[in-house]
């Protein structure tokens, strides 16, 4: 079959189109005919080598954790999931190699859930990490009904979700992101605010008496103004900045993959609450295009590819 591999660390220049092996189905796996593939900055920042020690990559390695598509093959042991089944998943394995940037691929099942039928395989292949990684970071805030939230990275492909999702639970959301994207930003049910210089007064500004939670989607200097922007037993929540934990006693995300979290944004999405924004799709053969697009950044929303 197709896939896209790599087989020395480096930029997108190292990704090629190559024939590989089938992927092996185990007892509690189903392989699923990809019909498209979702991108994500860790893609990159692995092929990189720049999360060595952290997630192991077995070269040469198929990249890709984000994939919607059909089951063409059922392991000994997954009732849950049938042959001609729409699902998608965040197919997350403990090492990188048989990723989902491919024809097929083996999916664990606790990785997976049907998927949302009110949407394309294009737009759910854009939900997984993303989706999952707005839902539990928010829950590990503690973000519910009358929070005040301040969401940095609003625009991005996480913070697209964790706005929507913060709106729907009944919370005030305040989002940062820059002015080409106010309109943006406001669709999705969250004030605007303008990063860069000033944010710690317009914010204040927006809510005098400070923030319940602040999630950070954004990394770099989003968190310097939060000790003067969280309220009295606020919560700081990052997937990008350790100091969320270590300075102000929060808490530092790296996503689950979690099938029961997968259905609840499904079924958000079939119930109107979340829309999916896709940013842009090409096809398997200009993945390593989708990535430099991904890496020069300010992409709002999701790039995926079509297999």
């Amino acid at each position: 079959m197709r896939a896209i591999t790599y087989a020395q660390f480096g930029s997108a220049d190292v990704l090629e189109l190559t024939d590989v092996p089938e992927p092996h189905i185990g007892p509690d796996t189903i392989v699923v005919e990809v019909r498209a593939a979702g991108l994500n900055p860790v893609d990159y920042k692995i092929r990189e080598g720049h999360l060595e020690g952290l997630i192991d990559a077995r070269l040469p390695a198929i990249p890709g954790w984000d994939v919607s598509g059909v089951v063409v093959q059922a392991g000994l042991d997954t009732p849950e999931f049938s042959v001609g089944d729409e699902v998608f998943a965040y197919a997350r394995g403990d090492v990188v190699a048989g990723g989902t940037l491919a024809e097929r691929v083996a999916v664990p099942v606790r990785t997976a859930a049907h998927k949302p039928a009110s949407i394309t395989h294009a737009q759910a292949a854009a939900v997984p990490l993303a989706g999952l990684t707005a839902l539990q970071t928010l829950r590990r805030a503690g973000v519910t009904a009358g929070s005040t939230v301040l969401i940095h990275g609003a625009s991005g492909g996480v913070g697209t979700f964790g706005v929507q999702i913060a709106a729907h639970l009944g919370a005030d959301v305040v989002g940062t992101a820059s002015a080409r994207n106010h309109h943006y930003v406001c669709d999705l049910g969250a004030t605007h605010l303008e990063y860069g210089q000033g944010l710690r007064e317009r914010a204040l500004e927006a809510r005098p008496h400070g923030y319940d939670a602040i999630i950070d989607f954004a990394g770099g200097d989003s968190l310097d103004d939060t000790a003067a922007l969280l309220a009295p037993e606020g919560v700081v929540a990052s997937i990008a900045d350790p100091r969320a934990a270590s300075e102000y006693g929060g808490h530092y995300i790296w996503v689950r993959p979690d099938s029961a979290d997968l259905a609840e944004i499904a079924g958000l999405i079939d119930d109107g609450h979340v829309r999916v924004e896709v940013a842009g799709s090409y096809p398997l053969e200009a993945t390593a295009d989708a990535y430099r697009e991904l890496e020069r950044g300010h992409v709002r929303g999701k790039l995926v590819v079509t297999v």
